[in-house]
């Protein structure tokens, strides 16, 4: 190599040195750029609403009623949690027997959380339309043991073709020694009973079961091929919880979850089962995972309703609502139990998150559920006047009698445990069920494991909150959901305006 090349050579790697440098300099220029205006977000602790002028004499006339999904209407905008620690069958039948509505977790096998959702389906109906029968040489041991699986006290009794022969209830069997007795000698014959056509109104219904003090009323048709099954108990719910959150059946509402992988069996088990909605169970639902997850779904159940999510902007939102979402889950790491935003330094304040998506899913016809962050009912209230049709709670209803667990006793107090879903027990117990594995290493938590004082009976609880909402409403003008979202104006606090929110000056009884 001469002179002139070697020159050449360096004059090369000279250029190519301040070509990097260049691109380096640029590079910083524009992350400095790009992060010079750092805006401020604000979350429900941060403002007040601003009271307004009411009509409203008394909050139990203000309105509830709001959307859950582009199709469906509940009777309060209350959702209990898909947390395993908060949401199976009990705290779901409680939940839509007092107006709102509750979402089965998936950290189940399909099996159990398909039963799960059976039961809340079967829990209470203005019509059974496939209740539970057997045939008339069913023993009484094996009768039992079917009772005790489908959680019944009584089973109808039918011939090959679906005739009705008879009932045998949990009365019928106190007496019986003989469990290899068969059904046809214990049941009460179809001579005995008291029947009616499956077209049967309510109001004939009832009026039949009174007259003659019955508790279960038949529904057969002109061939007495079983139709139906109506019960007292049901009659009585319909009449005493006019506000239960009911399907077109008259049965109680619930939705159940599902992952983002290997969804689709979990999702037909559970619509089988009569599930109303599904909801993508993932922590960032801005992702490609979530989407091809949701278009999956759509594709293969076009006219099931889907809640997406967890995301916390404007652009997640109206990513999902285009994949084909009916309702989006807004909310990254502001619950009680959730450390997303210290682990991964990412996730949004609740009620700007709620503000951002709400603009974009409002103008798409796509109702928003604010996830996470709430405290109180003036948080229900503010995360509503935001723009939320609904609200998800977790830690709030974790305490219940409903909630799964068992309630222990924690420095003389009673206490009932949650956790995260991201957290490691809850992961650890998946992988464990999955693989057969529950390497510690194998989990980056995002969740905690953490006790709640023990509250009783939810309906309380759901009480208390929705009560508080309709005082908000009341104190921002408006006597429903969609006033309270037309009149609010919101106020930012500073540290001593949320001081004097507060109890102070006194001490605490």
């Amino acid at each position: 190599m001469d002179g002139h090349q070697k020159s050449a050579r360096r004059l090369s790697t000279v250029h190519a040195h301040l070509g990097l440098e260049r691109s380096a300099q640029l590079a910083a220029h524009c992350v400095s750029h790009k992060h010079k205006d750092i805006s401020t977000a604000l979350t429900y602790d941060d403002v007040l609403l601003i009271p307004k002028r009411s009509p409203v004499r008394s909050r139990r006339a203000v309105k509830m009623r709001t959307k859950l999904t582009k199709n469906i209407w509940i009777n309060n905008p209350i959702v209990s949690s898909n947390m395993d620690t908060v949401t199976e069958d009990r705290m779901a039948i409680a939940m839509a027997r007092n107006g709102g509505i509750g979402i089965i977790h998936r950290f189940l096998s399909v099996e159990d959380q398909a039963r799960m959702v059976l039961r809340v389906k079967r829990a209470e109906s203005w019509i059974i339309d496939k209740p539970y029968f057997t045939g008339p040489t069913t023993t009484v041991a094996q009768l039992k043991e079917m009772m005790d699986e489908k959680g019944v006290n009584s089973f109808l009794i039918t011939d090959k073709q679906d005739k009705l022969l008879g009932i045998v209830s949990g009365r019928d069997l106190r007496f019986v020694d003989d469990d290899n007795a068969l059904v046809e000698k214990i049941m009460t014959p179809r001579t005995a009973l008291i029947v009616a056509r499956p077209t049967v109104s309510l109001d004939e219904a009832k009026n039949i079961v009174a007259a003659n003090k019955i508790k279960k009323l038949p529904l057969v048709d002109s061939d007495n091929v079983l139709r139906g099954l109506i019960t007292s108990k049901d009659i009585i719910n319909h009449i005493h919880r006019p506000y239960a959150s009911l399907d077109s059946k008259g049965r109680l509402m619930v939705g159940a979850a599902v992952g983002v992988k290997d969804e689709i069996p979990r999702a037909r088990a559970l619509l089988e089962a009569g599930a109303d909605v599904l909801v993508i169970d993932v922590a960032h639902g801005h992702s490609d995972l979530a989407i091809e997850a949701l278009k999956r779904l759509k594709k293969t159940f076009p006219n099931v309703d889907i809640i997406a999510g967890n995301v916390a902007t404007a652009e997640g939102t109206r990513e999902l609502i285009e994949a084909g979402a009916d309702g989006i889950k807004v909310g990254v790491g502001p619950g009680s139990i959730c450390i997303t935003r210290i682990v991964t330094g990412c996730g949004m304040p609740q009620l700007t998150a709620v503000i951002e998506c709400a603009e974009v899913a409002n103008k798409m016809g796509v109702p928003v559920m604010a996830d996470g962050g709430i405290k109180s009912s003036g948080d229900i209230t503010k995360a509503i006047a935001a723009g939320a049709s609904t609200i998800m709670l977790g830690s709030t209803l974790a305490g219940t009698d409903e909630s799964p667990g068992k309630t222990l006793i924690k420095g003389g107090k009673k206490v009932k445990v949650i956790r995260g879903m991201a957290g490691y027990g809850a992961n650890m117990s998946k992988n464990e069920r999955i693989s057969g594995r529950d390497d510690i290493f194998d989990v980056v938590p995002e969740g905690v494991e953490a006790v709640v004082p023990y509250r009783g009976s939810v309906e309380g609880i759901i009480k208390q909150l929705v009560g508080g909402l309709a005082s908000g409403i009341s104190y921002c003008g408006g006597s429903c959901i969609e006033e309270l979202q037309q009149n609010a104006t919101f106020v930012r606090l500073t540290q001593a305006g949320k001081v004097e929110s507060g109890s102070h000056d006194v001490d605490l009884i």
